[in-house]
Order: structure tokens, then C-alpha cells, then sequence
């Protein structure tokens, strides 16, 4: 074989030597041996270190051990180089198909003993599962051959090479080739052995491949089998012990499909699962089959001959310890964490994932995309020029990509779909590749989103469409254009089945609009969901010089080019901390809706303290397959939070499609505080993934009797003052608080700042929704070209009255005529302390605001402020466009919880429509702040944390934020939406804060 001298890491073949076909990764009573644990290793700088290090008697002594799997660039902490992460960019440059010289090359060697029985094999087999990126395999000292395709599986005939007894295997590990042009993935560069490493013992008469393709109807099942061995190994037996079935097959051209009678089908909410074996006298091979039929009518993707909606997650392979090193424990772990947050979906981005990740989700239940590992992003920096899919050189590469992604995985029920890859442009090799699918598989269809104008595959797929291009495609004879497509194409494209592979970026604190997305797909049947941008963060576990723990993202290890924390855009944190827009997730997707009904006559039941009158409200199943049977409904009445009344619902057992109007029980009115009714539905038995108990669904109703808001008292009397006073528990100097309470505190100060989120701070995404955004600009950079971040105040006026004081401020920033008149009144009202702020905008603001609040800072005192006690909305953080997973209710929360630790710091612990709250010391209240709505009936929000929005904006990292003395307490009038244009759009105009007059105001009091 040539040396890399020739050219061997710029080979764009998919591989040499005794590189075997794909097949599927099966369980087989085969004799094998892991391979995995320490092997020696060896790092070069380049790819021309001498290959001598194969041969049997070299000595490796003075090498070092690693483990496999892993990434050599995760072990040694920093001695065999760091971690790079780019998202769109190559990490070398753009030159294919060649690679720089300097090219960490990793050399691995180990010792294993083949066991004197394996003298009986007929073939002895290598494989590999996982190496990034090119690698190739010596044998005592016999270079076997060798493959690129990171995240694929290949395997190698050794048997010419082996002996019983000690053998020496090599291998050499490139990190960067020619195949790195077409594994772009918006992830680390990991590279080194991070899968299994298997020597397998063929036995003579064995079965080389098995498919058992299946198929539903009308309550039967069907078999479809494909068996690839030697006529020498007939018969071959299938058997399914639970269907009472052991069929024979004498000859390979008896093998042909069964027609099973009654079955239980496969779902991904109802899992079946049948175990299969497939043995002939020499081997037995184990498989857990599940029945299924996937089709496509017209425009619906169904399955089972029901529509399907992905409510689905984007899944890296990820660990900030392990990096894409398989650990069952964790995944398994995830995935019941995705189902449990109403997740029925997975796709595979951008590459198949360790094979034991399907055999969990065919038991746990979830519809896969299975993707195909390919991806040539970079090359949009080019303008595609040079990019490999159209050009026949990798035509080779990329259909050995696409077979060794099917055959692999064909046996999994959970893949509904396969995807040629990722961002990689379009052209003939894609096109051939879906070719190849079409001929192989008849039973899935083809997705591939770079098809916009649907040429080769069956579904119609796009990333971050607007809510109203989203509503387009799927309105019937609109003729508005579709991104890349004539009219015509644009027709065509109308008349398939569409699904968005990403969307609602879920960086930092956001995506908002989920719920605008999900609502689309019920009120448009060509609408099957999507895939939210991603599952999970994908820090690195590391440490600062002096030894604190943070996750690492772009740009920490030092990289020449990297795409910083880009790669931190999870609904789960790297230590897997869901996240609220997890939760957002979950409560807009949930599976049962509740509809109240209103139709009674409330007041006269309230003014006796009941609701004697029956409400009804209508429950629907909005699950693919499966009823609710397995579902527990219970009701709770709450007043002003604390429980009143709490019971069960009978429901009968709705099937999956259908609904079933209720009537709820007499609900107790509380006379002076709030009346909420919420619904929960949760599971009636344990499950694999949650117990009983979870929570699936749930809904609120608001039954409160109206209750007037005090009317503002007015004054006339107000005289000119030094602003020197005390006001109940309230001290005051030159106008400006000074002590609440015998404490020390100071405000309200406006705030029009927040610590911007990787949504403010984005400048893609479309742009015609919102009457907010500029084209290429963020909100961020227009919030600091306006001075949002750095206001300064000029005191105008301070007056007063004998139980009322009166302070109004201009508040602008340096080089900026534009202001803000602020107008604060605290006051004795009833005996309480009421302080009212109108704020009111000068004209010209030409963008919106992040926010309208006033800060009160406290400063540690002997009790500092360290939690807080709320009526209003939680638990989680909310912001007006993501408000779904919000219930009204009672929390409480040490300060430390109220914030959520994302990546970047950025803008965090929003809680909305606060009724009350208490500020806590150790346990004590200290403070309560009632919250007294506006003329419109609005409500404000509060945030309270250790720190300004400026310092937290000033910290990449959580360690970064600087000690703090003080808890700051901001009551916000309103917030801006979250959107998701870190990649994707703006805010909705409907949640977007265009600079307004606002008040705000409070009842405050000693606890």
C-alpha cells in the first residue's frame, strides 16, 4: 500500500485492501473478543512518521497508554493537542482534496490472543465502529488495509494475517484527510479510535447478513426476510416464540415472506417489540423485530396508515468528559430524559450514532431520521465552488457513505426515514446516492433538506422557515415562492409532506415561537413537525489555570479558527441540566389538549363562593397510536396558590385521534384572592422511562372572581423638596431611596438593559415577520449603539406632599439625544408603603427595547437577600414568547436557583405576571413586594440575581462573573421576546417591546 508520502490521506476512496462490504450490526452467538481498553499510543506531529511501529518486534515501550475508545485530544489533559470546534469553518485550509502536512497522526498498538478454537473460522474479522478520520490497520506486521468515514463501521478480513496465540494489531490514526472535506459537522474535531474495536470469528455455514423487513395491516404482520449466507449454511431457521412460529427455510430460494396473522403493531409511543432469531447449524443470530408499515399518501407521512408529527430533537453524540465515546448508562438515560419532555423523534445529526443508541430506541419508542454521516458546509465559503457533491472524484466515497449507513441500521423499526447528510449542498453524487436508497430500501423514504426543489428525494425539508413561510407551504394553493424553487417546483414541492430538520434554535435562553410552530401542524396536515436545533450542549469538562470547573466551548483550547460558543445550543446543559425551554417544550407539544368550556353562569355561583354551575372541558388524544388508558386525570383548586379542593377525573379511555367532553366538578370560588383550576394528566403505572406519577399534560384555568385594582389617590398638593425624608419603613435621600425597612437599599434605577442572549446578539434569520430587526445587525449591537447599556440620569424635579414623595428624572445616554422621562410617587396608601414609576419614551427610538424595569440594589447586610418566595408565574424562567410552560402558582427558590447557568452568561431568571413576592434571608422573609396590575390588566415580572445585566454581559463563562456584595432586584413593566435568531428569526412583533410609556407599580412592605 503507498505511504501517506503518496498520497494515501488525500485518497478520496472510501477505503482499501481487505475493507469488506457493509452489513448490519447484528447479535450473533459468533465467537468474538472486544478489543477495547489500553492500547500503546504514539502522537506525530504529521502524517510521514516512519510506519516501522507495525511490525511485531517494535518496541513500544516508550509510549504512552491510552484507552479505546477515546479521543486522544480528551486524554493527557492538553499533551496530545486540544479540541477544535467550527461550525461552518474548515479547520485547515480549503484546498481539497488535500490536507496540511501538519497532521496530528496518532499510532496505536496492542497485543491480543486468539484463542486456539478460532483455528475452526472459516474468516476472522476485524472491526471497527467509530476512528475519525482516516486510519489504516497492520496485522503482525501485514498492512491489512485501511478506511475514512468517522462515524461508520468497517470491517477488515485478517485471516490470512492471524495465529492463535499473540497477535500485534496497528493502527495508524489521521486527524485530518481527504474525508474530513465531507464531515463538516457543526461539532469538535475529535479525532482517534471512539468506537468498539471487535475481532469476530466467522464460523463455517454461518449467516453473513440478516433483514427482516416487516410490515403492517389491517392487524396482521408481515415478514419480509433477506438472508445473505452460503447455500453450505441452509437450513435456516426463523423463529418468533411469542407468535408461535419456526419457519424453515431448506434452500436459499425458499426464502420468501411470511404472512403472520394477528400482531401488535410498533409505535414509538407503543414500542412492540417481538424477539427473532435467525439460526443455521453453525450460527444463531438474535434481533427484536417490531411491525411496522412507513408510506407516503399525497402529502401525509404516515405510519401505520396514521399521520405522524415529529415533535422531535436534533442528537449529537456528546459527553463533556468522553466527547462521541458511547457510554449505554448515559444514552439510555437521555433517552428516557427525551421522553419524558414529550420528545417522540430523533435525527441522527449529521451521522449514524453508535449502533446500541437504535436498539434503545426501538425499545423506548422514537420515530429516528437516521442521517448519514456527511457534511461539506465549509465549502459555502467558496460559494460551493470545488464542493465534493457534484463531483464524480467522490462519487465512490459518497456511496459508500450511504450503503454503510443502510445496511447497518436496515433492521431498526424506530428508522422511519433515512437522510443522505447535511449541509452539503446538492449534485449528482446526492442524487446517486438516493438512487441507491431507492433501489435498496423500498420500505423508507429519502430526506435530504439541500434538495429545495425536491429532485431526488420524497419529503419536502427545510431549516429556520419563518412561522409565515411555514404557514405558506403548508396552506393548499398558495402560490407565495419557496426558497430556491420556481413557481412550478414551488407547486411540486406543495404536494409532499414537510418537515423542518431544524428549527427553534435552542442556544442560551430561548427559542421562543415554539408554540407558534406546533399550532401550524395542527391546522395544516402537510405540516409533520420538525426537529429542534439541538438536543444537548456540547461543552468540554475542563479547568482555568487555578483549578475552576466550566465547560469549554469555541476558542478556549486556543484554536486558529474557531466558531465560539455556537456549539453550546441545547434544550439540556453539558451536565445534563434540562433547560426551561426544555420544559417550554415539553408543555407545548404534550400529547393530551384541554379545551374549557365556559358556558354557564358563573357570577351568581361566585357572589355564594361557589360555582355551582358545571363546567365541561374537552380532552383530546393527540398520540399517534396510542389511547389513554395508561393515563391517570386529576383536577386541583388553588387559592391565591395554596391548595383548596383536588380530585380525579373519570375519563373513558379516548382513542388516539379522538376527545371526550368532561364535566369538571363545582369549583370553591375564594371571595378575596385568585381561583385557579389546573388539569394534570400523568401516567397510571411505571414505565421504562418514568414512573407513575410523571406528568404528561396539564392545563390552567383562571375562575377568579373579579376584584377592582385600587385607583390611583391624586394629589395636588405638591411643593418643591430636598428630598430628605422618611416615608413609613422608607428613608430617603435627596430623592433617592436609601433604606427599606432599616436596611440598606437603593432605586429604583430605569432599566432598559439586559445581558443580551445568543438570540439578541444574532444577526441571521428572517427578518420580514418583525418590524424590530435590521438585516445584519443584531438587537444587541443596536441596544449599545443606543447607549441601553450605560443610561445616566438628571434629576429634574423632587416634590412632595406630607405622605407622598414625587422624583422625576431624564434618563439618557452619552451622545444620544434620545431619553426617557421617568416619574416616580412613593406613597402611604391605606397604611401601606406604594411607590408608582411612569416611564414614558421621547420620540425617535428607532428600535426595540430589551426591557422596561427599575433595579433596586441591596447590598449584604447582617441578612443578606439569598431567596425568594413568589405568587405569580413559575417555576421556570418565562418570556413573552415562551410562556407555555409557566403555571400560576406559589415558589419559592434559593437565589442561586433562580438564575440558570447557561454557557454565555446572558440575560436569565425572568419570572412573569408577579403577584407577590418575598425576599428571603436564611429561611426569614425580609421584604414583601406586591405587584398591582396596570390599567390594562398587565402584570410586571421580576428577576432577581448577584448581578448587573452590565456584569453579567461582561463574562464569557459563569467563573468569569465577578464576586458580588450585592442581590439586585429588577421588576420589569415588560420584556422583549426571546426569538431564535442566533439561526433563525427574530421575535414575533406581537412579543417584540418597541419602546412604549409603561407603569409599574407596588406595594411594599416590612416582613
Amino acid at each position: 500500500m503507498p505511504s501517506p508520502h503518496s498520497g494515501y490521506v488525500t485518497d478520496t476512496a472510501p477505503g482499501r485492501g481487505a475493507l469488506r462490504a457493509a452489513r448490519s450490526w447484528l447479535r450473533s452467538d459468533a465467537p468474538s473478543l472486544s478489543l477495547n481498553g489500553p492500547w500503546r499510543f504514539r502522537l506525530s506531529p504529521t502524517a510521514y512518521a516512519a510506519e516501522d511501529f507495525a511490525a511485531e518486534g517494535f518496541d513500544d515501550h516508550g509510549w504512552d497508554d491510552i484507552p479505546v475508545p477515546s479521543h486522544w485530544v480528551l486524554q493527557g489533559d492538553g499533551a496530545y493537542g486540544r479540541p477544535i470546534y467550527t461550525n461552518v469553518q474548515f479547520p485547515f485550509p480549503i484546498d481539497p482534496p488535500h490536507v496540511p502536512d501538519e497532521n496530528p497522526t496518532g499510532d496505536y498498538r496492542r497485543h491480543v490472543e486468539i484463542p486456539a478454537a478460532w483455528t475452526d473460522a472459516e474468516r476472522i474479522l476485524l472491526r471497527f465502529d467509530g476512528v475519525e478520520s482516516l486510519f489504516r490497520l497492520w496485522v503482525n506486521g501485514e498492512e491489512i488495509g485501511g478506511a475514512g468515514g468517522s462515524r461508520l463501521a468497517h470491517e477488515f478480513d485478517v485471516t490470512s494475517a492471524v495465529r492463535p496465540g499473540d497477535n500485534v494489531v496497528a493502527v495508524r490514526v489521521h486527524q485530518w484527510s481527504a474525508a474530513s472535506y465531507v464531515e463538516d459537522q457543526d461539532q469538535w474535531w475529535l479525532p482517534g479510535i471512539f468506537r468498539d474495536v471487535t475481532l469476530v470469528a466467522r464460523p463455517a455455514g454461518g449467516i453473513e447478513d440478516v433483514w427482516l423487513r416487516t410490515a403492517f395491516a389491517d392487524g396482521h404482520g408481515r415478514v419480509e426476510p433477506e438472508i445473505t449466507a452460503d447455500p453450505a449454511a441452509f437450513p435456516v431457521t426463523l423463529r418468533l416464540p411469542e407468535l408461535g412460529v419456526e419457519h424453515v427455510w431448506a434452500t436459499p430460494a425458499d426464502v420468501s415472506p411470511l404472512d403472520l396473522g394477528a400482531v401488535e403493531p410498533w409505535s414509538a409511543e407503543r414500542p412492540r417489540l417481538y424477539d427473532a432469531t435467525v439460526a443455521s447449524a453453525a450460527e444463531s443470530i438474535a434481533l427484536r423485530i417490531g411491525f411496522r408499515t412507513v408510506e407516503i399518501r399525497g402529502d401525509r407521512f404516515l405510519v401505520n396508515g396514521r399521520r405522524v408529527v415529529f415533535h422531535g430533537m436534533n442528537r449529537h453524540e456528546t459527553h463533556p468528559e468522553r466527547g462521541r465515546v458511547f457510554d449505554e448508562e448515559h444514552a439510555r438515560e437521555d433517552l428516557a430524559r427525551m421522553k419524558r419532555f414529550n420528545v417522540n423523534a430523533i435525527r441522527t445529526s449529521h451521522y449514524p450514532p453508535h449502533p446500541r443508541l437504535l436498539d434503545l430506541a426501538d425499545e423506548l419508542g422514537f420515530w429516528v431520521v437516521l442521517e448519514c454521516d456527511l457534511e461539506t458546509h465549509g465549502f459555502d465559503h467558496t460559494g460551493w465552488t470545488g464542493n465534493p457533491s457534484d463531483d464524480p472524484a467522490w462519487r465512490e466515497a459518497y456511496l459508500d457513505r450511504i450503503q454503510r449507513t443502510v445496511e447497518r441500521d436496515k433492521n431498526h423499526p424506530s428508522v422511519v426515514m433515512w437522510s443522505l447528510g447535511n449541509e452539503a449542498g446538492t449534485g449528482g453524487n446526492l442524487a446517486a446516492m438516493s438512487a441507491w436508497v431507492h433501489a435498496r430500501d423500498t420500505g423508507r423514504p429519502v430526506h435530504y433538506e439541500g434538495d429545495h426543489t425536491g429532485e431526488y428525494t420524497d419529503v419536502y425539508s427545510r431549516m429556520y422557515s419563518s412561522v409565515l413561510e411555514t404557514e405558506e407551504i403548508g396552506t393548499d394553493g398558495s402560490r407565495a415562492p419557496l426558497m430556491g424553487c420556481t413557481p412550478a417546483q414551488g407547486a411540486r414541492q406543495r404536494t409532499r409532506p414537510f418537515l423542518l430538520c431544524e428549527y427553534a434554535h435552542a442556544m442560551g435562553n430561548g427559542p421562543g415561537a415554539l408554540d407558534q410552530y406546533e399550532a401550524l401542524t395542527h391546522r395544516f396536515p402537510r405540516l409533520h413537525g420538525g426537529f429542534v436545533w439541538e438536543w444537548r450542549d456540547h461543552g468540554i469538562a475542563t479547568t482555568t489555570p487555578g483549578g475552576t470547573p466550566y465547560f469549554a466551548y469555541g476558542g478556549d483550547f486556543g484554536e486558529v479558527v474557531h466558531d465560539g460558543n455556537f456549539v453550546m445550543d441545547g434544550m439540556v446543559l453539558s451536565d445534563d441540566v434540562p433547560t426551561p425551554s426544555l420544559y417550554e417544550f415539553k408543555a407545548v407539544v404534550q400529547p393530551i389538549r384541554f379545551a374549557f368550556d365556559d358556558n354557564r353562569d358563573r357570577d351568581r355561583g361566585r357572589d355564594e363562593g361557589h360555582d355551582h354551575g358545571h363546567d365541561h372541558v374537552e380532552i383530546t388524544n393527540l398520540r399517534h397510536s396510542a389511547d389513554t388508558s395508561d393515563l391517570h386525570f386529576s383536577w386541583r383548586v388553588e387559592h391565591d396558590g395554596a391548595p383548596a379542593a383536588s380530585g380525579h377525573l373519570e375519563i373513558p379511555a379516548i382513542p388516539a385521534g379522538g376527545s371526550a367532553r368532561v364535566a369538571l366538578p363545582p369549583i370553591p370560588v375564594s371571595p378575596d384572592g385568585e381561583t385557579w383550576l389546573t388539569l394534570d394528566a400523568t401516567l397510571a403505572a411505571d414505565t421504562a422511562w418514568a414512573g407513575a406519577g410523571h406528568v404528561l399534560a396539564t392545563a390552567q384555568r383562571d375562575r377568579s372572581a373579579p376584584r377592582p385594582v385600587p385607583p390611583v389617590r391624586p394629589r395636588t398638593d405638591w411643593r418643591p423638596s430636598d428630598g430628605t425624608l422618611a416615608l413609613g419603613i422608607a428613608e430617603f435621600t435627596g430623592g433617592t431611596l436609601t433604606r427599606l425597612a432599616g436596611r440598606p437599599v437603593t432605586g429604583p434605577r430605569l432599566e432598559l438593559f439586559r445581558a443580551p442572549t445568543d438570540n439578541d446578539e444574532g444577526t441571521s434569520g428572517e427578518i420580514e415577520e418583525s418590524d424590530a430587526s435590521v438585516a445584519g445587525i443584531s438587537n444587541a449591537t443596536l441596544w449599545r449603539r443606543h447607549g441601553l447599556d450605560r443610561l445616566t440620569t438628571r434629576r429634574v424635579a423632587v416634590e412632595r406632599t406630607p405622605d407622598a414623595l414625587r422624583v422625576l428624572d431624564k434618563v439618557s445616554a452619552a451622545h444620544s439625544a434620545l431619553s426617557v422621562t421617568v416619574e416616580s410617587v412613593w406613597s402611604l396608601e391605606d397604611g401601606e408603603l406604594e411607590l408608582r414609576v411612569e416611564t414614558t419614551p421621547s420620540a425617535g427610538w428607532p428600535t426595540v427595547w430589551p426591557r422596561i424595569g427599575i433595579r433596586f440594589d441591596l447590598p449584604d447586610d447582617d441578612a443578606p437577600v439569598d431567596g425568594a418566595d413568589w405568587f405569580g408565574l413559575g417555576p421556570l424562567e418565562s418570556y413573552p414568547d415562551s410562556m407555555r410552560a409557566a403555571r400560576t402558582g406559589r415558589f419559592s427558590s434559593p437565589l442561586r436557583d433562580l438564575s440558570v447557568a447557561y454557557a454565555r452568561p446572558q440575560e436569565t431568571g425572568h419570572r412573569s405576571q408577579l403577584r407577590r413576592l418575598t425576599l428571603t434571608s436564611a429561611g426569614s422573609g425580609i421584604l414583601r413586594v406586591t405587584a398591582l396590575p396596570d390599567t390594562r390588566h398587565r402584570r410586571p415580572g421580576f428577576t432577581l440575581s448577584r448581578h448587573t445585566p452590565q456584569q453579567i454581559t461582561g463574562a464569557a463563562h459563569p467563573h468569569e462573573l465577578p464576586e458580588s456584595s450585592t442581590t439586585h432586584l429588577i421588576i420589569d413593566a415588560a420584556q422583549h421576546g426571546l426569538g431564535s435568531r442566533a439561526c433563525g428569526p427574530d421575535v414575533w412583533p406581537e412579543f417584540a417591546l418597541r419602546p412604549e410609556a409603561r407603569t409599574i407599580r407596588l406595594r411594599v412592605a416590612a416582613v
